[in-house]
């Protein structure tokens, strides 16, 4: 069943009681990486396996977002810096327990690629925030598959 959650702001990235955070360089450099998070939000599911439909809404303000195994997502864009950040929450979601979630990308130059830096920034009730905890290792590996798969798809 589907939930609202608590709107939170950019801030929240930097103080969500739970904070996962994921780093990886791709040989890209930040625009072309900007344009795969923002831009072609459709692409997603092509890079990120994790991701079974991800589409814009409300003209770009917004995104539906549904990952393998049933979890969904109505998300409100928070921030679209080219080529520097892509930030949003989560306003509707259908995974219990969840109060409130953030995700910010920070793109920077690492040579001539981008140094990817993934923050994941969520509350909720507090066998919520143990998952989330103890799903780390599990988002770590994702984040790295689908860096992977994001420097393929864009040397292509």
């Amino acid at each position: 069943m589907a939930h609202r959650l608590r709107p939170v702001g950019r801030e929240f990235a930097s103080v969500a009681p739970v904070r996962l955070v994921f780093e990886r360089e791709v040989s890209a450099p930040p625009p072309a990486v900007f344009d795969a998070l923002a831009r072609d939000v459709t692409g997603w599911t092509a890079w990120f396996r994790a991701v079974a439909l991800a589409r814009p809404l409300d003209g770009g303000a917004g995104r539906e977002i549904r990952l393998v195994g049933a979890a969904r997502f109505r998300e409100t864009i928070l921030a679209a810096e080219e080529p520097d950040v892509y930030a949003y929450r989560v306003d509707v979601t259908n995974v219990p327990g969840a109060r409130a979630m953030a995700e910010e990308w920070r793109l920077r130059p690492a040579g001539t690629g981008t140094r990817v830096r993934w923050t994941m920034a969520v509350d909720g009730v507090t066998p919520f925030r143990l998952a989330m905890k103890a799903a780390r290792p599990a988002l770590a590996a994702g984040f790295r598959d689908a860096m992977t798969s994001l420097d393929r798809r864009l040397a292509e």
